[in-house]
């Protein structure tokens, strides 16, 4: 006897996660994965999948035969095919959609209202928490830099990784002509206020709330696959589930005065 194929919802809704890493996008995605009708991703390959496609226009072969309708067929329907198998009314894809590069292209082919959750947190604080977690962790990614905080964390603000990708992500949403797209939420606020918090992100997406729980957590297991840290890093990605908890990170304790002072300055919303 065959088995049945299984029943995925028409018309998914597709939304964004964007946002500095180590700023709760972990404990977030955890959070909201609690509610049956959302699949919250870890880090997604959608928005590299759209710009290697966009740019086979500029491959000999394409431009020797330039059949932009069909390419751009294969762009809008990137999306639909990549969660094709998520059976989840709402889906929240992970990376930065808001950049001046990855915005356009979804204003493009997206064929549904673009919105995005950013989450913030002071740079010091973030690049404290990676320098901390290299501490407690050897197969940490970072401790193949060279081995001194300020060399650590001058390849950390490489403008290719994700930090300064998120920083343009941030000041592109910025613009007034791209707000609209985006809400901003500070760690502090899932941390300290993860009631309220959720309520907005549900009014800003647009969906029927959901009761979360903010005890007795899970790890991030969506569509059944989970984060394999050991490519970058053990327990990178891995959260305190007993209940929501600052992480007590004192930057003036973890970074030296020069790195504090180099990128100290960086400003926010």
């Amino acid at each position: 006897m065959k088995k049945p194929k299984p029943s995925f919802p028409k018309n998914k809704q597709i939304f964004f996660l964007a946002g500095f890493p180590r700023a709760g996008n972990t404990l977030l995605t955890s959070i909201l994965n609690q509610n049956p009708d959302i699949g919250c991703t870890p880090n997604s390959i959608v928005l590299e999948i759209y710009k290697a496609v966009f740019t086979l226009r500029e491959d000999e072969v394409f431009k020797n035969y330039p059949n932009h309708q069909s390419l751009d067929n294969v762009l809008e329907a990137i999306i639909p095919a990549y969660y094709k198998n998520w059976n989840y009314k709402y889906i929240l894809d992970r990376g930065p959609a808001g950049t001046d590069g990855n915005l356009p292209l979804l204003q493009r082919y997206f064929k549904q209202e673009i919105k995005i959750i950013f989450l913030v947190r002071p740079i010091l604080e973030v690049l404290a928490s990676f320098i901390s977690w290299s501490r407690r962790e050897p197969t940490s990614y970072i401790n193949r830099y060279d081995k001194s905080i300020t060399e650590k964390c001058d390849a950390l603000m490489h403008p290719d990784l994700q930090i300064v990708k998120e920083l343009r992500c941030m000041h592109h949403l910025l613009k007034p002509e791209n707000k609209h797209h985006v809400l901003f939420i500070d760690y502090k606020e899932i941390v300290n206020e993860p009631q309220s918090t959720m309520k907005a992100i549900y009014k800003f997406l647009g969906i029927p709330p959901f009761k979360h729980r903010f005890i007795n957590l899970d790890q991030v297991k969506v569509n059944g696959l989970a984060y394999d840290d050991t490519v970058i890093g053990n327990n990178l990605h891995t959260i305190k589930t007993k209940r929501l908890i600052k992480s007590n990170t004192v930057v003036k304790k973890i970074l030296p005065s020069n790195v504090i002072q180099k990128y100290g300055g960086i400003q926010f919303i």
